[in-house]
This record gives structure tokens, sequence and C-alpha cells, in this order.
């Protein structure tokens, strides 16, 4: 099984009840990554939804604690079943204590015509960007084995000379051992890639990093995710705009290769 698959596998125990296993092969400086949490929330409610006509649309998680390595679950509820929108809560308790709480939207497709006003970062293709590679000394934090990162928007985050005033980082992003693509993967993906206030020279002193408050993906295009290759490249663009009080924001794109604007991110993170 592929190791995504395999990390992110929640099993039903019953009465909306979901078994899982937190593996440390996620992990960031203090905890797993918010984004691989995302993806056994949206597992969850998305087997709780059990509607293969409603993809996931929309997921906002808050994290209230990190979750240790080793058993934990999630308990789903499925709080309405319309015609056209399925809502599930989802809550990842470790311990008896609660350590995230989502909320799923699953819904149909609609037949209209629509617009996309924000365009595609104009960026090298994958081929020509500069992959991340790993210090010697290998104190990259254990998430970055999972994921292949081309660097192709912004400074590198942490390259001192290369720093900017604007806090904007990106570039393609997929799986080391690609799987077809999913709403699951895209949700993980949202919070896979170096804070954006790190490429940025006013960036606070801090040695804690930016553990996530609270995220939300929306899924712009989940029917477009099947046409993907399981080895394909998204980009992804994002951006801060606002560190105050020891809190910021960060926005973020998440493109295809061919130009498809798949999902936006939103979030709250802690400047530690």
């Amino acid at each position: 099984m592929n190791r995504f698959d395999r990390d992110t596998t929640v099993t039903p125990s019953g009465n909306g009840r979901y078994e899982v296993l937190i593996d440390r092969g996620w992990w960031i400086i203090r905890g797993p990554n918010g984004g691989y949490i995302a993806a056994i929330l949206a597992k969850a409610a998305e087997h709780a939804a059990a509607d293969t006509n409603k993809p996931l649309r929309s997921l906002t998680i808050h994290f209230l604690r990190p979750p240790q390595e080793g058993p934990a679950h999630v308990e789903t509820v499925v709080e309405r079943i319309g015609r056209t929108l399925t809502t599930v809560t989802a809550r990842l308790i470790q311990n008896g204590k609660l350590q995230a709480l989502a909320t799923a939207a699953h819904a149909v497709p609609r037949e209209m015509d629509g617009f996309v006003h924000v365009k595609m970062p104009d960026v090298r293709p994958p081929g020509e960007c500069a992959t991340r590679e790993h210090p010697t000394d290998r104190d990259m934090p254990s998430l970055h084995d999972r994921y292949e990162q081309r660097f192709a928007i912004g400074p590198a985050p942490f390259s001192e000379e290369a720093r900017t005033r604007e806090a904007r980082t990106g570039g393609w992003i997929r799986l080391r051992e690609p799987r077809p693509w999913d709403t699951a993967e895209v949700a993980a993906i949202s919070d896979a890639w170096p804070p954006a206030v790190f490429a940025s020279r006013d960036m606070p002193p801090t040695s804690g990093g930016v553990p996530t408050v609270d995220l939300t993906v929306h899924i712009l295009a989940p029917e477009a995710l099947a046409s993907l290759k399981p080895d394909a490249f998204l980009l992804v663009d994002f951006t801060t705009r606002a560190v105050q009080g020891g809190y910021l924001e960060e926005d973020g794109e998440i493109w295809s290769e061919d130009g498809r604007l798949l999902a936006q991110a939103r979030q709250v993170g802690v400047v530690l």
C-alpha cells in the first residue's frame, strides 16, 4: 500500500467511529503536520458521508493540541443529508482528549457557467525548477521525506541572502510515492509547504515554527482530480500579508499543471 494511504487509513469500528494510527513519518517541529491530520479527517468524513456523487467541497479544521504518535480515533456525525449537500463533523480524539475538530461539506456539481479571475502564476515547469534538498545534518522535519518539492515562486525559505519584503513562496509538489490524486491528498498539500512568512526579511524572530490554529480548504474542482496522472505535480502559491500579535494569516492557491484552479486554502498560524 502507498505510504500516504497506509498512514491515513481510517478503519470503521461502528457508530460513526474510525480507528487511526498517527505515524511519525509526517512530523514537523512539534508534532504531526496539519495537512496530514486534515487528510485523515477528510477520509473519515468522506466515509461517513457515504455518497460518491457528493465530493468534498469544503473542509475547516481547528487544531486544539498536537496529537502524539500512536493510536487515536475519529468520531463523526452526519449533521444533515440534503439533496445536494451533506455536512459532516469529525473529531480526532487521542487518550480521551480532543485533538482536532473538523467540519466537512460534500456537495454535488451544479450545471452552470463560471469564471476564474485569478491567474495561475507564470513559473517554469517542474523539470526546470530546483528540487528541495535536505541539509547534510538531516535536521529537516520528517514530513519533507514524504513530498517532492520544487521551488518556483519566491526565495527558498530560510535563505537569508534571498529574502524579500514580500512573504510569498510556492512551487511544484507531489508525493514521493505517487498515487491517484483525490481530495484527501489536496487537503494534505494545502499545509505541506514551508510557511510563506519564512521567505520575508520581516519575519519576526522564531525558533518554534508556525503551528496552525485553523485551516480551511475549498476544493473548487474535485472532478478534475480524476484526470490527473498519479505522478503529476501541482503548483502551490502561498502568501502572508499580515503578522500581528503573534499570529499570521496565510492564503494559498493550488493549480494543476494545465492551468486549472483546483483549490484555495486559508489558515491562521501562531508565531512561536
